[in-house]
């Protein structure tokens, strides 16, 4: 599981964090891991107010708890999620598409040591 996190301040200071969590595990584990990540390191540089964008929707649906699950596994991901979020005075968590998270899917892929995902045309409706 490859891990990609990009933080930007108000200020607009970046930091980039990159890694692989414990184990191993699927895609929803590795957005969950990815979420609690970012919501740790957003805790440790003293925000108060947070809006997370994540291209997991499943992760987004559960965090917030829109949705539900039976996967036993995924369960303690969500609820350290969930716990860190209600650390925030203001926490809000937003569904992107891919396409609009490449930095944080570069620097996953990073984390696994594979090479950047070809860039992907934008198809607009007419």
């Amino acid at each position: 599981m490859g891990l990609g996190v990009v933080l930007l301040s108000p200020a607009g200071e970046r930091s980039e964090q990159s890694g692989m969590p414990p184990g191993h595990g699927c895609n929803n584990e590795a957005e969950l891991h990815a979420l609690y990540l970012a919501l740790d390191l957003a805790l440790a540089a003293g925000a108060r107010h947070i809006l997370l964008r994540g291209d997991s929707d499943v992760a987004v649906r559960y965090v917030t708890g829109a949705d539900h699950t039976g996967v036993a596994r995924l369960l303690p991901l969500i609820a350290r999620a969930q716990a860190a979020m209600a650390k925030f005075d203001t926490a809000r968590l937003l569904w992107v598409p891919r396409h609009r998270n490449a930095e944080a899917d570069r620097l996953s892929r990073q984390a696994l040591g594979l090479p950047p995902a070809a860039a992907s045309v934008e198809r607009h409706r007419r």
